[in-house]
């Protein structure tokens, strides 16, 4: 199977052979390193060591054989298509839906749908989700773009690695932040206790967010925040890192709803969410073959939407809001 993929933000710094190995390429790392003496495998078109160390924006590629078991199964999938062409493809994902097959998701998700539409993507970057240049969280709701083919793959993987996308991100967070603009620059690791969880850390990896407090309601504010970095769970951790979780978060929330919301309906529905209250709002890029600057926007899922009215209505100023 020829494949390429571009190496992340998070896998820089790992030796070749031990990311190959960790992806899947094959059942054994002395595989994987035989595979990259004999050129079978190369790092930025040039032949390396097993132990050559990779950078983000490095480009691996090569002819790869398969585990039978880590074959992908396409499957029927409906999917809420914001926009297509022969290069990309751009969605609305529902909270919910895992982006591509992992540990306790081998089947569901939307590497599966988008194999069930394009089966020629199963070739387009990283063989364990092709197609796929970034991720949301399984709960996160809002706007992707997936590349149709290698050159769609290619440059969206680069542009989100030179930080050439722009994502907007809308979160329901408890409380009201003491400043109405910030930038939480706190370095993001993973938990050194639980390990499902990531942290700030002193060790961890550089992470940036810009926050701007869009308004306010009784204990809860609605916060736009922008990625300057991908880390993972980079919102939620910083959010909850400055004393102002995202609403309805399983993983950095409080545990129980503050006492500083007093609304009795908008307790109910806050109960009644199924993940936190964080949606991608609006995604800018260049397209990766014409170069067009491409900007999308998608409102506010049914449960977080309900749930900002309530608190407007709550706090009278329903009349002439924005509804996102």
């Amino acid at each position: 199977m020829k494949d390429a993929f571009v190496v992340g933000e998070t896998e820089a710094g790992l030796r070749l052979d031990r990311l190959l190995f960790e992806k899947g390429y094959s059942p054994s790392r002395t595989a994987v390193q035989r595979a990259i003496v004999q050129g079978d495998i190369r790092l930025n078109g040039m032949i390396c060591k097993p132990g050559s160390k990779v950078k983000a924006g490095d480009v691996v590629e090569g002819d790869v054989k398969l585990p039978a078991e880590q074959i992908i199964r396409p499957q029927k999938i409906k999917l809420d298509i914001i926009y297509e062409d022969e290069y990309i493809i751009v969605i609305n994902k529902p909270r919910g839906l895992v982006v591509h097959p992992g540990a306790g998701s081998a089947e569901g998700t939307l590497v599966n749908a988008l194999l069930h539409r394009y089966p020629d993507i199963v070739d387009i970057g990283d063989h364990t989700r092709p197609g796929i240049v970034h991720r949301l969280d399984k709960d996160t709701t809002g706007l992707m773009v997936a590349a149709k083919n290698a050159t769609a793959y290619l440059n969206l993987a680069r542009d989100f690695q030179r930080r050439d996308v722009k994502r907007i991100y809308l979160a329901l967070v408890y409380g009201r932040p003491e400043a109405k603009r910030g930038i939480i620059d706190a370095p993001i690791g993973r938990h050194p206790v639980d390990r499902k969880r990531m942290a700030v850390r002193r060790n961890g990896r550089h992470a940036t967010t810009e926050y701007r407090v869009v308004e306010s309601h009784d204990g809860i504010s609605l916060v736009e925040a922008a990625l300057m970095t991908g880390r993972t769970h980079q919102i939620r951790v910083h959010m909850a890192a400055i004393g102002h979780p995202v609403v309805g978060d399983p993983l950095y929330g409080p545990g129980r709803i503050p006492a500083a919301v007093r609304s009795t309906a908008v307790r109910h529905l806050i109960e009644g969410l199924k993940g936190q209250a964080l949606h991608a709002f609006r995604l800018a890029f260049k397209h990766p073959a014409t170069g067009k600057k491409m900007c999308f926007e998608v409102p506010l899922p049914p449960d977080i939407s309900l749930l900002l009215k309530t608190l407007r209505i709550d706090s009278g100023e329903e009349v002439g809001k924005v509804d996102f």
